[in-house]
C-alpha cells in the first residue's frame, strides 16, 4: 500500500504561508513519498460505519506565491486507509470541535491521529494547565463580572482572556483603575479565564516544543512595544531563547504526561516562571524555531513518529 496522510485543516487558500507548521509537516511528508491528502473539519462523513473525508490530493512546493495544487478532484476516501490523520483545525473549540474528535475516534487503531483525538478532547488548553497548577500563575475562571473584579482587587493587574480562542483574540490588560466590564461582556456566555499580569512578558512569551513528551526547541514571541499580545498573529516577533527560568522543570513534569495521553506534538507557553497555557490542537512555532537555531524540527518530527510507529 502506498503510504498516505490526511491533514484536517482550515481553508488551504488562506494559510500564513510565513508561519504554518501544518504546510511543514506536510511537506516533509512528501519529502518521504507520502501522498497527501487534504479535507476540512465539515468534510468528514460516517458511512457504513466507516470513517470518509470529502477532499482533494495536494501537492506541496515552497513557493509562498504558489504553495500547492490539487493533483485529483474532490473524492471521497475511507480514512481507516491512511497512515496517519492529521488533527489541525485551529480553535475555537467548539461542538465542531469536539464532535470531528468523535467521528476521527472510531478509525482502528491501524490509523494513528495526531494528535489522539480523545485526548485532544479531553486538554482543553487553557483548562488543561490546573494539571500542573504549582507552575501557574494566580487564575480564576469563571463567567461571574463580581469574581473577576474581586480577583482583580486582591492581585491589582491582571490579564483575561476567552478559554476557546487562539491567536491572542479577545486578551485584555486590567488594573483597578481601567478595568471595564463591557470589554468582556461578548465573551461571558462562557466562562473566562483570569490571570495575574506577568510583568516578565517583555522578555516573551516562550513556546516550547515538546514531541512525544520531549523538548525540541523553542522561540520567545516578544510583543510589539505597548501590546501585551505576543502572538505571532498578533504582531509579535521572534527571538532566539534558551531554557530560562522554570522551564526545564516544567518540561520534566509536563512531557511524560503528554506522552503517557499520546499527545504527540505539543506547544506549552511560558512567561517568566509560569505555565500559561499547553496548545494540543495545531501548534505552531517550529519555522521560527528553525530560522533562529539552524534545524529542521519537521525532520525531527517525521524521524520520531516513523520510529514511534514502525514505519522506518
Amino acid at each position: 500500500m502506498q503510504k498516505q496522510i490526511a491533514i484536517q485543516m482550515d481553508n488551504i487558500e488562506t494559510i500564513d504561508f510565513e508561519f504554518d507548521t501544518s504546510f511543514l509537516i506536510g511537506y516533509e511528508a512528501q519529502q518521504r513519498n507520502y501522498k497527501i491528502f487534504y479535507y476540512n473539519p465539515n468534510d468528514l462523513i460516517i458511512q457504513n460505519g466507516d470513517v470518509q473525508a470529502n477532499g482533494q490530493y495536494v501537492k506541496l512546493k515552497l513557493d509562498e506565491n504558489n504553495y500547492f495544487e490539487y493533483t485529483s478532484n474532490k473524492i471521497t476516501v475511507d480514512l481507516k486507509n491512511f497512515n496517519f490523520i492529521f488533527l489541525r483545525q485551529d480553535p475555537p473549540f467548539n461542538m465542531n470541535y469536539i464532535t470531528s474528535t468523535y467521528i476521527l475516534d472510531l478509525l482502528p487503531d491501524s490509523t494513528k491521529v495526531i494528535n489522539n483525538p480523545t485526548a485532544v478532547r479531553n486538554a482543553t488548553e487553557k483548562l488543561f494547565t490546573f494539571n500542573f497548577k504549582k507552575f501557574m500563575p494566580p487564575t480564576i475562571v469563571t463567567n461571574n463580572i463580581n469574581e473577576i473584579e474581586n480577583f482583580l482587587d486582591k492581585i491589582g493587574e491582571i490579564i483575561t482572556k476567552p478559554l476557546y480562542g487562539n491567536g491572542g483574540v479577545g486578551i485584555h490588560r486590567f488594573n483597578k483603575q481601567n478595568f471595564n466590564a463591557d470589554d468582556l461582556k461578548q465573551y461571558l456566555y462562557l466562562p473566562i479565564m483570569a490571570q495575574k499580569y506577568i510583568k516578565e512578558i517583555n522578555q516573551g512569551d516562550r513556546r516550547l516544543i515538546l514531541i512525544d513528551g520531549e523538548y525540541c526547541g523553542s522561540v520567545a514571541r516578544i510583543p510589539k512595544d505597548g501590546d501585551i499580545k505576543a502572538n505571532f498573529h498578533a504582531g509579535g516577533k521572534a527571538k532566539k531563547t534558551d531554557l530560562v527560568f522554570r522551564d526545564r522543570e516544567i518540561i520534566e513534569s509536563v512531557g511524560p504526561q503528554l506522552a503517557k495521553n499520546n499527545l504527540f506534538f505539543v506547544g506549552i507557553d511560558i512567561i517568566g516562571d509560569y505555565l500559561t497555557e499547553i496548545n494540543v490542537t495545531s501548534p505552531t512555532g517550529i519555522k521560527q524555531i528553525n530560522t533562529l537555531n539552524n534545524v529542521n524540527l519537521e525532520k525531527l518530527f517525521w524521524d520520531k513518529l516513523e520510529a514511534k510507529y514502525k514505519l522506518v
